[in-house]
C-alpha cells in the first residue's frame, strides 16, 4: 500500500480517544489519557520508521507533538535510530536506550542510588519511578550535548516545548483539571516502561540480545507487536499489523535467530519479574569492578 491505511486511521482514533477523554469524568479520564498517551508513543515509533507513508517526512507532522509532554519527537526519532545499530545493542555508551551502566560508574555510586537502580530492574520499579529516572538521565545527556554546541538537540527541544505548550493550552481550555493531565503523562510513561523493560539483555552475540514475547492481547495491541521485538530488529520497515503473520509463520527461524530469548505472555514476565529483578544494572559484559 502507497498508503498504510490501518496505521493512518489508529492514529486517527488516538486523538478521537483523547479529545473525548480530555472532557470525560476524571474517574474515566485518566485511563483513556494514560492509553491515548501510550499509544501515541507507539504511533511515534511507526512513523519515525517509515509508516504510514513511504516518506517519513509525511507522517511526522501527525505525530511531532508528544501527548506525554516528555520527550521530544525529534530526540525520540534520532536516539531511536541509533539504537537500531545492533551491534551496539545494550552497551551503556553506545546504544542510547540501555539500561545498564558501567560498572566503573556503578562502583562509584552510593548505597541509596544503587538501591534506588536496583529497584528500577524489578518490573514494578521500573512501572514506579522508571519515567523519573529515564528522564532525569536522558535531559541529562541532551543539556551536555547542547552545552558542546548540538544545535540540532536544541532546536529539538524548542520545537518540543512549543509543541507541548500548545498540547498544554488545549487541557487548559478543557474541563479536565492539568494535574490530570500530567497524571496521566506519567501512567502513559509507565505503561510504556512494560515495552522496554526486558526487550533487550547483554549476551555475547548481538543476535541474542532482543527478545520474543508471544502476547497477542492487549499490551501487544498498546504496543503495536513490538512485543515481537527480534522481528522488528530484523524488519523494521514492516508495518506493525503484518509483524504477528511474518513470525507466527517463521516461529523457529526467529527463535534461532535470538537464541531462544522469549516469553509466553505479559502476564509471564509480570509473575516473575515485578518484584525481582531480571538483569543486573552493572553490564556483565564489561569488566567488573
Amino acid at each position: 500500500m502507497r498508503i498504510e491505511w490501518p496505521t493512518l486511521g489508529l492514529i486517527a482514533l488516538c486523538y478521537c480517544v483523547w479529545t473525548g477523554a480530555l472532557f470525560a469524568p476524571v474517574w474515566a479520564a485518566l485511563p483513556l489519557l494514560t492509553l491515548a498517551i501510550a499509544l501515541q508513543s507507539s504511533l511515534q515509533h511507526e512513523v519515525l520508521h517509515g509508516h504510514p507513508f513511504g516518506d517519513r517526512r509525511l507522517g511526522e507532522p501527525l505525530v511531532f507533538a508528544s501527548l506525554n509532554l516528555a520527550i521530544p519527537y525529534l530526540r525520540f526519532r534520532d536516539t531511536h535510530l541509533a539504537h537500531h545499530m545492533d551491534a551496539n545493542l545494550t552497551d551503556p555508551y553506545d546504544d542510547p536506550e540501555s539500561n545498564y551502566l558501567d560498572p566503573a560508574h556503578w562502583a562509584r555510586l552510593g548505597a541509596p542510588a544503587r538501591r534506588l537502580l536496583s529497584w528500577n530492574n524489578t518490573l514494578l520499579g521500573r512501572i514506579m519511578v522508571g519515567p523519573l529516572i529515564g528522564q532525569i538521565a536522558f535531559m541529562a545527556a541532551d543539556a551536555r550535548l547542547i552545552r558542546a554546541g548540538d544545535r540540532a538537540v536544541l532546536w529539538a527541544w524548542l520545537a518540543h516545548g512549543a509543541a507541548s505548550a500548545a498540547v498544554l493550552w488545549l487541557v487548559v481550555l478543557s474541563p479536565l483539571s492539568v494535574w490530570v493531565y500530567l497524571s496521566a503523562c506519567y501512567l502513559g510513561l509507565g505503561t510504556l516502561k512494560i515495552r522496554t523493560f526486558l526487550e533487550h539483555q547483554a549476551h555475547e552475540r548481538a543476535r541474542g540480545r532482543t527478545v520474543i514475547i508471544e502476547d497477542r492481547g492487549p499490551l501487544a495491541f498498546l504496543f503495536l507487536n513490538n512485543n515481537l521485538h527480534v522481528v522488528h530488529h530484523m524488519h523494521p520497515k514492516l508495518p506493525w499489523y503484518r509483524l504477528p503473520q511474518i513470525y507466527f509463520n517463521n516461529r523457529e527461524r526467529y527463535l534461532r535467530r535470538n537464541d531462544g530469548y522469549c516469553y509466553a505472555s505479559y502476564g509471564q514476565i509480570f509473575r516473575r519479574h515485578l518484584l525481582r529483578a531480571k538483569d543486573p544494572v552493572p553490564y556483565p559484559l564489561y569488566p567488573q569492578k
